[in-house]
């Protein structure tokens, strides 16, 4: 397969240019995010292309996009050449000609998994990758690699929030989520060590889900944490969440959903290390009254001693497999890595191991203790993130509302909410049960439909 490496058109100059120029270029890269016609921001998840199209035009529709507002996003690191993919109207399966992107630290076959820097392996994989490789079997097409921090970690890479290119699309899933907000593919795969899908989620203003730990394979993707990095996906709407886990998540019992009057969901909006914003406590308030109204029991939860052991344990666990798991590329191409990636690998040494043995003890028993951390409900409730997208492009946000969440391996599911008065989105995240992820998901797609009503 042939491809094209877009990164090097992604280098746009920061504090050379005088403030009234950097202000041009945003406004222009603002108008090209536009569709035509939107009133200033980008349309709201219920309102982007449905996708229903017939395969060979759903292609030409996301390559179509793709050309028109890559410049502006830069979603992708790479995409594979148009005139190598397969055509459409020969693929069959329950995602016939379905166009999806795959976060640049998963395998597709003949494009090379670069991890969002120049130190790793430049040659083209042999292989899918499990998760990919499900998806193509139902018909689905892989466009490309979309752009990740540099080894799913901090260090951002290029993209663009597509709301606001003036603030950051959330990190390390940049690219898989800021492509799907901006419409040019229905779904994109991802992954998540602390934050990494729920956060860029939120903001981008799209639904985002973080599998139970174990329920997808890994195979093919480039771990940092054996005992945290989960592999899931960003997607246009919870309709195409659903449709995803169909095909990447072990099949459940068919059941019908549970009706929101029998659910009791446990509100949960604090964080250990991060303070709720008003937008923030907004979206929370917005989509807590609309599952009150449809009849589900909410009650607040204080789970603020758990989870200050949940932090502690994150730490620790992510340091100490992140340093042994990058080691073999911080010895050999330190030169390809920046200052902040390499302290943290020296960092990771440091954690006593008597200590990182302690803290996944701790993860493997609170994991079991649904009842502990929801004080008996359902489901839980809890902020994606603090509020809205940061300003800027050098920080991508903080994971304090997502990586308890992510060391216990419950499924975490992302529901965009509302538009604030700077046009930026937010949402809240609902957490099932281990291994309850349809679940999860069935009450996502309630309370998307609940919402949607809410909309102006």
């Amino acid at each position: 397969m042939h491809w094209t490496d877009i990164n090097t058109n992604h280098n746009i100059p920061a504090g050379k240019n005088n403030a009234q120029d950097a202000q041009a270029r945003l406004n222009t890269m603002t108008m090209q995010l536009l569709e035509p016609g939107t009133p200033g921001v980008p349309p709201f998840p219920s309102d982007r292309s449905p996708w229903n199209l017939a395969p060979s035009h759903a292609l030409e529709h996301a390559l179509a996009l793709i050309r028109r507002k890559e410049t502006a996003v830069q979603a992708w690191a790479l995409l594979a050449d148009p005139g190598t993919l397969p055509a459409p109207e020969e693929r069959s399966g329950p995602l016939a000609g379905i166009p999806f992107g795959v976060k640049d630290v998963i395998d597709v076959a003949g494009l090379p998994t670069r991890c969002g820097s120049t130190a790793s392996d430049d040659r083209p994989a042999l292989f899918h990758a499990a998760s990919v490789d499900m998806l193509v079997n139902a018909g689905a097409i892989p466009l490309g690699k979309t752009v990740t921090a540099e080894y799913a970690f901090r260090h951002p890479g290029p993209t663009r929030n597509p709301w606001n290119p003036a603030h950051t699309p959330g990190g390390s899933s940049s690219g898989s989520a800021a492509a799907v907000a901006a419409g040019m593919v229905p779904f994109a795969l991802s992954t998540q060590t602390g934050g990494s899908i729920i956060r860029p989620a939120a903001y981008c203003g799209v639904p985002g889900f973080k599998p139970s730990y174990g329920a997808l394979s890994r195979e093919g993707m480039q771990l940092t944490s054996e005992s945290l990095d989960t592999l899931g996906w960003h997607a246009a709407d919870m309709d195409w969440v659903e449709r995803c886990a169909d095909i990447l998540l072990p099949a459940a019992p068919a059941a019908p959903a549970r009706p929101l009057e029998q659910c009791r969901i446990a509100i949960i909006d604090m964080s250990p290390e991060a303070v709720l914003e008003p937008e923030g406590r907004m979206a929370m308030d917005q989509a807590v009254d609309a599952l009150r109204r449809a009849g589900a029991d909410c009650v607040a939860h204080d789970a603020s001693r758990e989870l200050e052991m949940l932090a502690r344990a994150h730490a620790a666990i992510m340091k100490y497999e992140f340093a042994r798991n990058l080691a073999p590329v911080a010895r050999t191409r330190p030169d390809g890595l920046t200052p902040s990636l390499l302290q943290n690998v020296e960092e990771g040494w440091n954690v006593p191991s008597p200590l990182y043995r302690e803290m996944c003890a701790l993860q493997h028993e609170m994991r079991t203790h649904w009842k502990a951390l929801s004080g008996g409900a359902d489901y839980i409730l809890t902020p994606p993130a603090a509020g809205p997208a940061p300003t800027g492009h050098a920080f991508t946000g903080a994971p304090a509302f997502n990586k308890c969440w992510t060391v216990l391996g419950w499924p975490c599911l992302h529901i965009p909410v509302r538009t604030g008065a700077g046009g930026l989105p937010t949402g809240v995240q609902l957490i099932g049960p281990w291994n309850e992820d349809f679940s999860l998901i069935s009450l996502g797609k309630q309370l998307e439909a609940l919402l949607a009503q809410t909309q102006p």
